[in-house]
């Protein structure tokens, strides 16, 4: 299936997608194959990573607002899900998008415009000719299905998602591919360059239990004195909630399994999640495509308190898949 090639090459690029982020789906025959929570999309070549929904009852369940897509279980398959799978939580984002195939990734191009106060109107210029719709946030189930139905059109194929990432929607896997090249190169910006690390000092002053990462992605925002504050201090999209916690302290706390040194780096606890490393080098990656003077829009204390309370959420923690 090209879908699974395509998969596993978003999966593979950190600049697209990190840890067990992002989700992919097409639309087959009245079942919409969808990534199933928890599971990495670089995989998608090598393992079944993909759960089979009815899409007629999708469809339906999602033009009437019912309840049941908060976590869209009661729509699987099951005569075709043999692995027992559930779907991924962002499954509404690919039963609204009408067209067959429908790609959704945490582009680091796309969240650092989409953290910016005033994003939707500092977008418009770069997206003229497509046919897009900025959905403000809300957290992923029903709430985010709420959100796109308010704003998306039957020719709507791209989802500019505040403080979250982008979608795109094709009528094949290629079609799809091509316009999301098109949006992520629309969406480039400029990306700083960042300190050296130094990583032997860093391995020595290590708290017990604890390790500096060798990717020296991970330790880049905590170079930034001007990004430091605000990346370990505040929560700008799901993921860096759910891997990361709320905030990042300069010392071992409990709980927490980072610790951030501004200005030389940060450490990993070593039992924590392979995502973490990965979470980190998207702060990165983020913050390197900011600048001091830009005004962000951090995700509010009770929209983080509804992410992570949320049962969905709460299952594909529990995997600890990523």
């Amino acid at each position: 299936m090209a879908l699974r090639a395509v998969s596993a090459q978003l999966g593979s690029d950190p600049l697209l997608v990190q840890a067990a982020g992002g989700n992919t789906s097409i639309k087959l025959e009245g079942v919409m194959w969808i990534k199933a929570s928890g599971t990495w999309l670089r995989d998608a070549a090598e393992k079944e990573i993909f759960v089979p929904l009815d899409l007629k009852s999708l469809t339906e369940a999602l033009r009437d607002g019912n309840p049941d897509c908060e976590s869209c279980t009661a729509f699987v398959r099951q005569d075709l899900n043999p692995q027992g799978l559930r779907p991924s939580i962002e499954t509404s984002v690919h039963g609204l998008m009408s067209q067959k195939v429908v790609l959704h990734v945490h582009c680091v191009n796309t969240i650092a415009w989409m953290i910016l106060k005033g994003a939707q109107e500092k977008v418009v210029p770069l997206m003229t000719g497509l046919n897009w719709a900025f959905v403000p946030y809300a957290r992923p189930g029903l709430q985010l299905s709420r959100a796109i139905r308010a704003v998306i059109l039957p020719e709507t194929n791209v989802l500019l998602l505040q403080n979250h990432g982008l979608a795109v929607a094709g009528g094949t896997v290629a079609e799809a591919a091509q316009l999301l090249r098109e949006v992520v190169g629309r969406l480039r910006r400029n990306v700083q360059s960042l300190p050296p690390v130094n990583l032997p000092a860093l391995r020595q002053s290590a708290p017990e239990g604890f390790h500096a990462p060798a990717n020296v992605n991970a330790h880049g925002f905590a170079l930034l004195p001007w990004a430091t504050f605000l990346a370990c201090y505040n929560v700008y999209y799901p993921d860096h909630a759910v891997f990361l916690g709320t905030q990042m302290p300069s010392g071992p706390q409990p709980g927490s399994p980072v610790v951030v040194l501004p200005g030389q780096g940060v450490f990993i606890r070593n039992d924590a999640r392979p995502a973490v490393e990965s979470m980190l080098g998207c702060l990165t990656d983020v913050f390197s495509r900011l600048s001091p003077s830009d005004e962000l829009k951090a995700l509010t204390p009770e929209e983080i308190a509804l992410l992570l309370n949320w049962d969905a959420e709460k299952y594909r923690q529990s995997l600890k898949l990523g």
